[in-house]
């Protein structure tokens, strides 16, 4: 008989000596592991496993004494590993408190930095480090993000000046008080990154993408590294190939004196990484050097979170990158020409979405003629948009096909970010409004300065995300081609080779073709029954995935389409599932 393994509720990441299972640590753990076996500098970290995630809501939304008692032992040990004490003591240690599903949702699920702060560990740390505004910085932060995802404000706490005045502002809208022992305040913040696994948020997310809504988060516990300490410090955001164009180029932003939830929450527009390399040319030779490692260990373009403090590299994360259509293309031939990977696995890394979306009506150069944009950015997802614009997400949601114009997005507008193309204010390339946009492969235009929402506030806009570029009133479009492409094209004769149909262009089926149009306009269905024996078929219906699947099942070799290349996706995606 053999006996099973059961992994403990908490696993210590950074120095596993083994691969751990993705859908137990997530995939920020995942990422900590493998760079740490690589041999690349990682703060010490310990994970909680999405099987605890699920107990926690098995038993009511609690956490558990048992295995609370393991979260304090990897206390303990982040402790050891580092020389410092949590939240007390000469030298404090502070950690972060970070989400992780198995599957990749940037931004849906909740990070809770510099806990273990408070009046006596902020003393200590402005002592230790000589900087007394960087541990008041830390303490006012932390506390707001605190009074946000644990207390649940929702007033705005992080323009709120210090600490007194984030508190005060907490327990007027809430009647919270922040907890004292970082102990309590480890518990409440773990219990409240499990909670927003089952945010508004998150299952919109799940459910744009398919992604099963009982999936969880696991939860990683790491020593805080401070990109906003001095000058020698900073934070930033770095991939290994361009997610707007796939050209293998590093791109990314840099943020001095700043942390993390900085960069992402488009609050402030970062330096681009040129800053970084005209600055510490040294730093950013090593960052690079690691980038490339992990871009070849990865077989993928990489998104890597990156912290420097006092003048010395941290990797936070690394994860293959969100990523435009247009890139997605780029990199999966691209990689087949370096030999990383072979032609069926390109066909596997690009959706037939992904290639419908390509092929979409770009903004026809011709048809804008003198017109001055209203507004100009930083292109942060290519393409091509023409709505009325809405200044929330409620708005974008309920007018789909809308422009959602806003100062900065966050989490919580995503389900309108769904609906509609993106125009802020503020941030880079890297904020959470193109990070999401690129995922959902939408029109976003980002950092196109103040006062924007105001000026565009219920016009009808055309927004040419690829020159980020918003001009009033509508522009027309044109169609583009896949032989337009060299990477399309290679990835056409590919799929054509693999997949298990074959396509012609419909005219030139008999006459015995199966017509889905001509069945449902005969019978008034959406989904018609392909008669047994059916060889080959045609019509709207078999351009798309459902459509692509039924006939694949029915054993139909020929499908007649206009669009091959999505549709033989389709069909390599259906075989594989």
């Amino acid at each position: 008989m053999t006996t099973r393994t059961i992994e403990p509720a908490v696993l210590r990441i950074t120095e596993l000596d083994h691969e751990p299972a993705r859908e137990l640590v997530g995939g920020k753990a995942w990422s900590l592991w493998r760079m740490s076996d690589l041999g690349l500098r990682v703060p010490p970290a310990f994970v909680i496993t999405t099987r605890s995630c699920a107990d926690y809501f098995e038993q009511g939304r609690t956490l558990g004494d048992a295995l609370f008692d393991q979260i304090a032992a990897g206390i303990t040990h982040l402790e050891d590993r580092t020389g410092r004490t949590f939240g007390r003591g000469e030298h404090p240690l502070l950690v972060s408190v970070r989400s992780g599903a198995a599957v990749s949702m940037p931004g849906m699920m909740d990070t809770i930095l510099n806990l273990g702060i408070n009046a006596d560990t902020e003393q200590a740390l402005a002592a230790e480090t000589g900087h007394a505004d960087f541990a008041a910085d830390v303490h006012r932060r932390f506390c707001a993000l605190y009074g946000k995802l644990v207390a649940g404000c929702l007033d705005d706490l992080e323009d709120l000046p210090d600490t007194e005045s984030v508190v005060a502002a907490i327990t007027e809208e809430t009647g919270a008080t922040m907890p004292s022992d970082p102990m309590v305040a480890l518990r409440e913040a773990i219990s409240a990154v499990f909670d927003s696994s089952r945010s508004r948020r998150a299952k919109a997310y799940r459910a744009h993408y398919g992604i099963p809504d009982d999936l969880g988060t696991a939860v990683t516990v790491q020593a805080m590294v401070f990109g906003n300490l001095d000058d020698d410090s900073g934070t930033g955001v770095l991939f290994t190939r361009n997610p707007l164009s796939g050209v293998r180029d590093p791109y990314g932003e840099y943020l001095p004196r700043g942390q993390g939830e900085d960069v992402v929450s488009g609050r402030v527009t970062p330096r681009p990484l040129s800053w970084l390399a005209d600055n510490h040319p040294g730093l950013h030779r090593e960052l690079i050097t690691a980038a490339e490692l992990l871009d070849n260990e990865g077989r993928d373009a990489q998104d890597i979170e990156f912290t420097i403090q006092h003048g010395r590299l941290y990797l936070l994360q690394s994860r293959p990158a969100k990523r435009t259509a247009q890139a997605a293309v780029r990199i999966a031939t691209a990689l087949v020409d370096e030999g990383t990977i072979d032609p069926a696995t390109a066909c596997g890394r690009v959706t037939a979405e992904q290639v419908r979306h390509l092929m979409r009506p770009v903004i026809d150069p011709d048809e804008i003629g003198a017109a001055t944009p209203l507004a100009t950015g930083i292109s942060a997802s290519p393409g091509y948009a023409v709505g009325p614009v809405v200044l929330s997400a409620d708005e974008a949601q309920r007018n789909p096909g809308s422009i959602l114009v806003r100062e900065s997005t966050s989490p919580e507008d995503v389900h309108g970010m769904i609906a509609a193309a993106v125009v802020t204010e503020n941030g880079g390339s890297t904020s959470h409004a193109a990070v999401v946009s690129r995922a959902l492969d939408t029109p976003c235009v980002v950092g196109c300065g103040a006062g924007t929402a105001a000026a565009l506030a219920g016009r009808i806009v055309t927004v040419d995300a690829t020159g980020a570029r918003i001009f009033g009133g509508e522009i027309g479009g044109r169609a583009t081609g896949i032989h337009d492409d060299p990477s399309l094209a290679a990835l056409l004769g590919w799929a054509r080779a693999a997949a298990p149909i074959t396509t012609v262009d419909p005219e030139s089926l008999d006459g015995n073709a199966f017509d889905a149009d001509v069945a449902m306009r005969v019978t008034g269905t959406q989904t018609p029954t392909i008669p047994a024996g059916t060889t080959a078929v045609r019509g709207a219906y078999f351009d798309t995935d459902e459509g692509v699947a039924a006939a694949v099942d029915a054993g139909v070799g020929l499908i007649g389409t206009t669009n091959p290349l999505p549709v033989l996706l389709a069909a390599l995606a259906h075989r594989k599932a």
